[in-house]
């Protein structure tokens, strides 16, 4: 083999080892046609086999005075991005040992930060993504499907509402909290997940996801996590999450 093929061979591997890797990433669901992150939204470039980190969907300061600017910049352009630069290099590394090239005995090292990178990517896309100014389409309450299935499930808005802040507010550290779909009972549920990759979504389809890391609110909330999770439904896009519903249950 030439150096020309080793190097297509390469990256090819480096490109299918991100592709595998963040589809189990994220759930079951990611890998459902038509449903969840596109490449162009996880910023995934074909070409080099690399991610970028994709812009806001909206200014810094759209989301004030829920969520401060400053929290934005340093949220999305520092943690987020840090999450993809550190996913490129265990995608590397992995292909290295593939290649042995690396000692094979770091596979655990490389495979974990594969997962909790991967998953901080995923679980931010998502993140940014649900939310949105108000006046273009943040805040309010859900219509439709999804506001039928959630007074079916939780018993009214206000009821689902409770229970979404109680479960993201008792994560213990760093983690997030999730409205969900639940595939096999048709059932909307609400869980959290600690860190970026524990307790994975498995065959759960994530329609809502809230940060409670505290870098997503301590600037301006200090160690008041439940005004930082009162402010966060005021901005929550939820004719996105209806459209999320709406995939998943197709």
């Amino acid at each position: 083999m030439n150096n020309g093929e080793t190097r297509l061979s390469r990256r090819a591997a480096i490109q299918a080892g991100g592709i595998a890797g963040l589809a189990g990433l994220g759930a079951g669901a990611l890998a459902r046609p038509g449903w969840g992150p596109s490449r162009q939204d996880l910023g995934y470039d074909a070409q080099s086999g690399k991610y970028v980190l994709p812009p806001l969907p909206y200014a810094y300061d759209a989301l004030e005075p829920h969520i401060d600017e400053q929290t934005m910049r340093i949220h999305h352009d520092k943690h987020h991005l840090g999450y993809v630069n550190k996913l490129n290099g265990a995608m590397e590394a992995l292909a290295k040992v593939r290649a042995g090239e690396i000692d094979g005995g770091l596979i655990d090292h490389w495979s974990h930060e594969l997962s909790f990178n991967g998953g901080g990517h995923i679980n931010h896309t998502l993140f940014w993504l649900g939310i949105a100014p108000a006046g273009e389409g943040g805040g309010g309450e859900p219509s439709g499907t999804l506001a039928q299935a959630i007074n079916r499930d939780f018993g009214s808005f206000d009821a689902f509402r409770g229970h979404f802040k109680a479960a993201a507010g008792s994560v213990k550290g760093s983690g997030w909290g999730w409205l969900c779909y639940e595939p096999v009972s048709g059932q909307l549920v609400v869980t959290h997940m600690h860190n970026q990759e524990n307790g994975l979504f498995g065959g759960l389809v994530p329609l809502l996801g809230v940060d409670v890391w505290e870098h997503a609110y301590y600037l301006r909330y200090q160690n008041r996590r439940g005004d930082y999770l009162s402010a966060f439904m005021d901005v929550v896009n939820w004719g996105k999450i209806q459209r999320r519903f709406d995939e998943a249950v197709a």
